[in-house]
């Protein structure tokens, strides 16, 4: 049998949503627990999948079976008008045979995501996400305000998720407030893992 993991999925465009994955993924590892980082493919205006079935580099696709085994899942994607992106969307759409056989019932999960501007759409991007959670059964994990950096960051961080604001530093790079919020996180659902699976 595979041991626990946390599974990181997230879909990045910019990057942004990527190094908020490598965050929560550094204060997991921190927690001596398993990760995997796993992506989607890009899709087309016609909702195909427009990449090979492989990544030329990077981090690989997530498939099914990443989810039925993980402990825990961390779950992120850049705000697209208020909404996820439409590949990591794709993706959880085909998710259903998991939903009916109960798969991901009970696992700890959070969620996070990057938007180009403040208020750009974070925090309802974040309910979108903890809605798929929520319809498998999942156990959806906050920041709590005990993380000081969520009491002073200027940019991203919410009690929802972690987060990015591209546009605070005009860059993809996280601000020191936003990757603690991120790897607080991280070390925060290992613990549940490590607590639920005793």
């Amino acid at each position: 049998m595979e041991k626990s993991f946390l599974l990181i999925l997230f879909y990045s465009a910019s990057g942004s949503v990527k190094k908020l994955a490598h965050a929560i993924a550094d204060g997991a590892e921190e927690q001596n627990l398993n990760i995997k980082l796993r992506t989607v493919p890009k899709i087309s205006a016609q909702n195909k999948k427009i990449a090979p079935e492989i990544p030329e580099s990077g981090e690989i696709y997530c498939s099914k079976e990443d989810l039925i085994n993980c402990s825990g899942l961390a779950l992120g994607s850049p705000t697209r008008f208020g909404s996820m992106a439409a590949p990591l969307k794709y993706f959880l759409d085909s998710t259903g045979d998991l939903w009916s056989t109960n798969a991901l019932e009970d696992k700890p999960g959070i969620a996070f995501t990057s938007t180009g501007s403040m208020h750009g759409g974070q925090e309802i991007t974040l309910f979108n996400l903890h809605t798929f959670m929520l319809h498998h059964g999942m156990l959806i994990s906050g920041v709590p305000y005990s993380f000081e950096e969520l009491n002073k960051t200027k940019s991203g961080g919410t009690p929802y998720g972690a987060s990015h604001v591209e546009s605070f530093n005009s860059s993809n790079e996280l601000s020191i407030d936003e990757y603690e919020i991120a790897k607080k996180s991280g070390i925060r659902l290992a613990k549940l893992i490590h607590k639920i699976n005793v």
